[in-house]
């Protein structure tokens, strides 16, 4: 998903949802800023870099892709942009290298959705727009995985667009080109793509690179045949997806605020979207790359305030100057607050799967503490509120 969905569209979900627009705007804010916090950015703000929940393409030209570089990778990717569905899922007949990594595809409605959402509860308003940034990619990632793996990312040239023509669609091939300058060519089915990468592990087969950026633009519909799919065909519907998508957030937004007592799987919301329905889908499925003028319009027609762009240095000058007591308590210190303990989460929860994609994970109550040192903030935040 781009800007248009993780910082508008969700601003316009958490109005719904009930929150203040201020508080709408610092969910939203946070759901963007989860696309852009990357270790570069954090070291500039010395902040703690394993905070990090995403990684820059020169980051990732320069990413180690051993081992221990691969579970690095993982960590980032799986925790904030494709949440695994189902950690236990079987497959007969593959070796379980393979079979972990098949364990890693996103896909909403998973227990680890439900895991995400359930941390943000009580939380800040910062870990609600973490959650809500990781809920919206389950539906706009499914079927890829957060971990360079070419056995699970890669597509071949069996790659439609459908296309609404009438009460049907037409079928176009979908021509990827490798200029990662080179703009998206929506009227042509023209679209830009990773480079093909025999090795299982090159960076060029992390997530849908393969797939470019078709997964992120809401108003396109395609089948193709997965890598791991046993050659039958997936058809990803978009506009479908990014509704339910909009609709769930505001239904776990709801629940986050204290609406609801119960946030559960296959749940959205019915009666504060219904009203806008017609104007959600007519912004879904409007075929441009970028849809944040319409969903700003939207969202300020709801709330009858202005929302202001985003702006990447907004909060960072409060966290720096801040003193090092107070850090925890400025804006981006709650959002690194949240980013680690979501990392945490996911981590420890691949690894008590029996899969090591993501690295090992240390249960900090029964071992004590062994990580890394910038995980110590969570250890000391629990102690804290232990106290109270």
């Amino acid at each position: 998903m781009q800007m248009d969905f993780h910082y508008y569209a969700t601003y316009c979900a958490a109005y719904l949802a009930g929150y203040a627009h201020e508080e709408s705007l610092a969910i939203a804010y946070s759901a963007q800023f989860v696309d852009l916090c990357s270790r570069t950015l954090l070291k500039t703000l010395k902040a703690p870099t394993s905070a990090a929940t995403t990684q820059l393409q020169l980051e990732l030209m320069d990413a180690r892709t051993d081992l221990i570089g691969l579970q690095d990778i993982t960590r980032i990717w799986a925790s904030f942009h494709f949440l695994p569905r189902d950690l236990h899922a079987q497959r007969k007949g593959c070796a379980k290298p393979y079979l972990n990594k098949y364990r890693l595809i996103c896909g909403p409605n998973g227990d680890l959705l439900v895991d995400t959402v359930e941390l943000a509860k009580g939380a800040s308003l910062q870990a609600a727009g973490v959650a809500m940034h990781i809920l919206a990619d389950t539906w706009a990632h499914r079927y890829f995985a957060g971990t360079p793996s070419l056995v699970i990312n890669n597509t071949n040239s069996h790659f439609y667009e459908l296309i609404p023509d009438g009460d049907g669609f037409a079928e176009r091939p979908v021509t990827f080109r490798h200029s990662a300058s080179a703009e998206d060519d929506v009227e042509n089915g023209v679209y830009t793509s990773s480079i093909y990468q025999f090795s299982e592990h090159s960076i060029m087969n992390l997530g849908h690179g393969r797939a470019g950026h078709l997964p992120d633009y809401s108003f396109i519909r395609y089948k193709y045949l997965p890598a791991w799919g046993n050659y039958e065909e997936i058809v990803k519907d978009n506009p479908s997806d990014y509704e339910h998508a909009f609709r769930q957030m505001v239904y776990a937004m709801k629940y986050l605020r204290g609406a609801s007592e119960t946030f559960e799987k296959e749940t959205y919301d019915t009666e504060s979207v219904a009203p806008h329905e017609t104007e959600i889908r007519a912004i879904l499925a409007e075929r441009r790359l970028d849809a944040c003028a319409d969903w700003k319009a939207f969202g300020e027609k709801l709330s009858g305030q202005e929302i202001p762009d985003f702006d990447l240095e907004r909060y960072q000058a409060e966290y720096t100057n801040a003193p090092q007591e107070g850090k925890d308590e400025t804006f981006l210190g709650k959002f690194i607050l949240a980013a680690l303990a979501q990392k945490s989460l996911v981590t420890n929860k691949i690894f008590k799967s029996g899969n090591l994609c993501a690295g090992f994970s240390v249960d900090y109550e029964d071992k004590g503490f062994r990580g890394m040192k910038d995980f110590r903030l969570l250890v000391e935040r629990a102690k804290e509120a232990a106290r109270k």
